[in-house]
């Protein structure tokens, strides 16, 4: 896999924000049934081995996921204050839940669990399932531990694959802003466009 130049670019901003604990979060947007946008803020988990591909982790009972089983495209989009620049990242959306057919993002969600504190973990064992109305009792909220090793089956690893990029800096005048597009052969195009 070649990694792209917009890839090493992201990886200096992630550098040059590192002081900033909040620089890993990024918006995601995703399309609901009817047509109309989802946005929520996630967690930057790093990129998938050697590819392009960012990694997220989500609940399978949460909304997104549905929004992604009816349309995998989604969208990033990720600030950095430090460097005053933004990237949008726009591609499709892969969700490896515990039945996914394929051994090595089987081996990734596992790992993706592992790599979890002890509270992020806690987190999908929570009863009351995300997004439904709160009542009174909050005693789903206290489960015991997870395993550490064995991630619940509501645990699910999602990767973006980026196949368009847009990197604007901030500084400057006018400012700069690069496009980045993957061919169809894979091949990535690189263009200069207004701010």
């Amino acid at each position: 896999m070649v990694l792209t130049p917009w890839r090493s670019l992201l990886s200096r901003a992630l550098h040059q924000n590192s002081s900033l604990p909040y620089a890993r979060y990024f918006q995601l947007a995703t399309v609901r049934s009817d047509g109309r946008p989802a946005n929520r803020t996630v967690v930057f988990r790093g990129f998938f081995g050697d590819t392009n591909q960012l990694k997220i982790i989500t609940d399978a009972r949460s909304q997104k996921v549905n929004q992604i089983e009816h349309q995998s495209w989604g969208e990033a989009c990720w600030y950095f204050p430090k460097s005053r620049e933004q990237f949008r990242l726009a591609g499709e959306l892969t969700l490896v839940r515990a039945d996914y057919p394929e051994p090595e993002l089987k081996n990734a969600r596992q790992t993706a669990w592992q790599d979890l504190s002890d509270s992020a973990r806690l987190q999908f064992a929570w009863q009351p399932h995300p997004g439904e109305v709160r009542t009174e009792d909050q005693d789903g909220f206290s489960p015991p531990l997870p395993d550490p090793k064995q991630p619940l089956p509501n645990f699910c690893l999602l990767l973006l694959k980026p196949i368009q990029v847009d990197h604007l800096q901030l500084r400057g005048n006018p400012q700069d802003r690069w496009l980045y597009s993957q061919k169809s052969n894979g091949e990535w195009l690189k263009q200069a466009v207004n701010p």
